[in-house]
């Protein structure tokens, strides 16, 4: 059975000047394909896949395209128009996608792309966007494992850092003074799970400190610290930017390294630097 924001296999009925109608075995009866939506040759009696949607008077309409993005997923979507009941997204069909005035936490600027969400509309049957992601990302604690490599989409900065979409299902942190690089609304990036929180909270990193592993990077560090005669002058109190510049990793994962090193006795760490200990 077709339902809106849903594909369907419907049966061609019959053609006319638009296009093909197409019997939805339902109560949307029958639903007009358009010359313009279809791909390939059409014939009567033919079972095709569509995507069933609104047009801009609200009738159920097909296409043989795909949108961007279905109902029930996140996207990141381009804005194309802001109008007074709200902001349009190209989302690859010929009806723009709305983002009501009430989803949007903040105004959408033109030509920008953003994270949203993608749902039907419970009361008017529309197909919509939201900018408001928290509400339909799952609460409980998830099952990662710490060192776990997942999927991000940035979807808000906050004062502790950006807040990111997880594997499409739930909300974890980057924290700003571990990030070393400009991070857009909607932008997709792999990242590592870092740390799960008691209250179901996770904590990100778009750097792997786990299986990458503290031994590798130990032996990375050391290495360096060698072929620069045994003197480095990055040190705990050196900038985050400095560490990322030098060796790509954060501020945590050099000082936890460092510190394997100086337990082993391989280094000393001083105010102005690391230096190797000669045997």
């Amino acid at each position: 059975m077709a339902q809106i924001g849903a594909r369907a296999q419907l049966t061609v009925s019959r053609e006319s000047g638009p296009g093909y109608f197409l019997n939805s075995d339902g109560e949307l009866g029958e639903i007009l394909l358009p010359r313009n939506e279809t791909i390939g040759d059409i014939k009567l009696g033919a079972a095709i896949d569509v995507f069933i949607y609104c047009d801009s008077e609200d009738r159920p309409i097909a296409t043989m395209k795909s949108p961007l993005a279905m109902p029930g997923e996140f996207a990141t979507l381009r804005c194309i128009n802001v109008t007074p009941i709200g902001s349009f997204l190209d989302w690859g069909l010929a009806k723009d996608l709305l983002v009501p005035f009430r989803e949007q936490q903040s105004r959408l600027d033109v030509g920008k792309s953003y994270a949203v969400y993608v749902y039907v509309d419970d009361k008017s049957g529309r197909i919509a966007a939201s900018r408001r992601i928290g509400r339909f990302l799952k609460s409980e604690r998830p099952n990662y494992e710490v060192g776990q490599k997942v999927d991000l989409r940035i979807f808000a900065k906050t004062e502790l850092g950006y807040k990111a979409i997880i594997n499409g299902e739930y909300s974890g942190v980057l924290f700003s003074n571990e990030v070393f690089q400009a991070l857009e609304s909607g932008e997709q990036t792999t990242g590592y799970i870092t740390k799960l929180r008691d209250d179901g909270k996770v904590d990100l990193s778009l750097y792997q400190t786990g299986k990458m592993g503290i031994n590798d990077l130990e032996t990375r560090i050391h290495e360096e610290l060698t072929a620069r005669g045994g003197y480095w002058e990055l040190c705990d109190s050196s900038p985050a930017e400095m560490i990322y510049d030098e060796l790509g990793i954060s501020k945590k994962a050099f000082k936890r390294a460092t510190g394997a090193l100086f337990k082993k006795r391989l280094i000393t760490i001083a105010k102005d630097g690391i230096r190797t200990i000669k045997e």
